[in-house]
């Protein structure tokens, strides 16, 4: 069989013997890595504290990304510091829970959230340079966070740690 006697699917090798057919191409996309963050549970008179981040329209629990060679505790304090202007010590932070759900505004990726409470009670946030906003939010709020922070939401409502009652 010539090269030019094979059929689209198929072309002759160095001994003449046709390639099988390409592989068909995957219908979804590959998985993608989870995200992995770090998020401080920090409620106040039955309410959660939560941050906007600028260009956004929904709020978060405030905390972030790790960076590299951070633990989780000093990741979640550096966050702190840059978003709220908050001095927390790593060693005061004690992990709660981990909340598995689709990172909002990242295409469906899937986002691995460590939610830690404990540093000073009485704090006095301030705005930092991403932060457009912070809001003090109950479960009456709930339409106004991103799913992982609906879900922090539903968690603490469920301990009687939020006030249900808005």
């Amino acid at each position: 069989m010539s090269a030019a006697n094979a059929s689209p699917e198929t072309t002759p090798d160095a001994g003449g013997a046709p390639d099988p057919a390409p592989a068909p191409q995957q219908a979804t996309a590959p998985p993608t890595a989870p995200l992995h963050s770090v998020a401080w549970l920090h409620v106040r008179a039955g309410r959660l504290l939560s941050v906007r981040t600028r260009g956004r329209d929904v709020f978060y629990l405030p905390g972030g990304k790790y960076e590299a060679g951070e633990s989780a505790p000093e990741a979640l304090s550096r966050e702190l510091s840059e978003e709220l202007g908050l001095v927390v010590d790593p060693a005061d932070l004690v992990e709660r829970f981990t909340i598995h759900d689709v990172a909002h505004g990242q295409n469906g990726r899937p986002l691995r959230m460590t939610c830690f409470e404990g540093g000073p009670e009485d704090v006095s946030p301030v705005v930092g340079r991403e932060i457009a906003e912070y809001a003090w939010l109950g479960p009456a709020d709930r339409a106004r966070c991103a799913p992982a922070g609906r879900q922090a939401i539903e968690r603490l409502v469920a301990e009687g740690l939020l006030a249900v009652a808005d």
